[in-house]
């Protein structure tokens, strides 16, 4: 208590967010608000707040970056116990987000003497159980490690009230399906579960069914699938020319922060390493980082030490920042909705964002599942100071002699992979620098 007198003492002449207070939050927190410069509630927070403030089982949906991790964060915070042990568990669908949704809670929770650790693959367990042995409140974690902390016995469900299954569609998506009603099923105690998704699925729905008692249900999502504050735009590129676009776009941009995606690990390491070795400050994020490495890379990139972020899908699914102004889509992603989700990294809480999207001769069909999803025609741009280029000679003996910027869905696939040789198999493999 004496910290929450120290902080009222400090802030007494400034004026706490009222809008949160109405809203039924207490001083402690609305201090911790008003430093990180919380002031108006987003309407998920406003709508879900107050109803598990309340104690009931609750179901949100909203779109990506509209403030959910506050939203239940808040409402947890006030309900916890200072005095018990381990009273909650915040399952996220990647290492990442257990990182950012752990520290933000922690902030939330600068005021009072709650306690949260963040538990994930990819780290040391023996670390993650001297945490843990501090006899934290929650816990924030993915569904593999809080397994296998439960079937080590390091972690106890005996005296948990709140749950909160977090980005549950992604956790499907991923496969988390079993870990997660594993989890569900070990706990005992009475409770509060709180499900957040940015969309619902009849799977999503049986889960909510089978471990929720009577939850009440909050959509803010208004059935959108796309942010609709993001600047949406397609540049029909030869896939030869791709690398000379993105620099266009880069030195005409000059992005603060950008992601560049592409499809596989391999093109994110090949890409990565020729942004550097133009001088331009990138680094590269996939599954195949050590888990120490992908923490130093999201650490710099949320300081802005990195403005430009090369990943694959899945490791940009944990991806929250704010601030990044650009999503830059290098390669077209087969699932739309997957597109949905890469451009849903900007444009959060009402910021400024563009949306950019290269697209080849033979990916028009894509492009068009994209526009039948989200419901909208994405318009075609041209890159000022750009100009198509030739074929190389690698390209030359299957690609047109003649290329144009025509319109994507009118163009005819035509096959532009380089010819192999036939003594390409029988090379010895050059050993890859880790």
């Amino acid at each position: 208590m004496a910290r929450v007198f120290a902080c009222l003492e400090m802030h007494k002449h400034h004026e706490l967010p009222a809008a949160f207070a109405q809203l039924g939050i207490e001083t402690p927190l609305l201090l911790a608000l008003q430093k990180m410069s919380f002031s108006q509630p987003t309407d998920i927070q406003q709508r879900l707040i107050p109803l598990a403030l309340t104690g009931r089982d609750v179901f949100g949906q909203a779109r990506t970056g509209t403030g959910k991790t506050a939203a239940f964060a808040l409402p947890l915070l006030q309900l916890a116990k200072p005095t018990d042990g381990l009273q909650g568990i915040i399952l996220e669908p990647t290492r990442e987000l257990a990182v950012q949704v752990g520290a933000e809670m922690q902030r939330l929770a600068e005021a009072s003497e709650l306690r949260i650790v963040p538990v994930y693959g990819g780290q040391r367990i023996r670390q993650q159980v001297h945490l843990l042995g501090r006899k934290p409140h929650f816990v924030v974690g993915t569904p593999g490690r809080v397994m296998d902390l439960l079937d080590r016995r390091i972690l106890s469900f005996s005296g948990i009230r709140f749950v909160v299954l977090d980005e549950v569609d992604r956790m499907l998506d991923i496969g988390f399906r079993d870990d997660i009603k594993r989890i569900l099923s070990q706990v005992k105690t009475a409770h509060q579960t709180i499900l957040v998704s940015a969309t619902m699925t009849d799977e999503i729905k049986r889960l909510a069914e089978q471990y929720m008692t009577e939850p009440v249900e909050v959509n803010v999502s208004q059935d959108k699938v796309t942010v609709d504050e993001v600047q949406q735009s397609f540049y029909t590129v030869d896939r030869w020319d791709k690398y000379r676009l993105l620099r266009t776009v880069l030195d005409s941009r000059k992005p603060k922060l950008a992601i560049v995606f592409c499809n596989t690990k391999h093109a994110v390491r090949r890409l990565a390493k020729r942004l550097n070795g133009d001088g331009i400050n990138a680094r590269e994020i996939h599954g195949d980082l050590v888990q120490a490495k992908r923490d130093r890379v999201m650490s710099r990139f949320r300081k802005h030490a990195i403005h430009v972020l090369v990943a694959t899908d899945l490791a940009a699914r944990g991806i929250d920042v704010q601030g990044i102004t650009h999503i830059i889509n290098y390669d077209i992603p087969e699932d739309p909705l997957i597109y949905v989700h890469r451009i849903g990294r900007t444009a959060r809480m009402g910021s400024f964002g563009e949306a950019m999207t290269f697209v080849t001769r033979e990916e028009g069909k894509q492009l068009t599942e994209v526009e039948k999803l989200i419901n909208r025609e994405i318009p075609c741009e041209q890159m000022e100071g750009f100009e198509p280029s030739p074929p190389p000679e690698e390209y030359r003996a299957f690609a047109p002699i003649a290329t144009s910027q025509a319109s994507v869905a009118s163009s005819v696939a035509v096959p532009t992979a380089p010819a192999k040789r036939l003594g390409a198999k029988f090379r010895s493999k050059r050993r890859r620098r880790l």
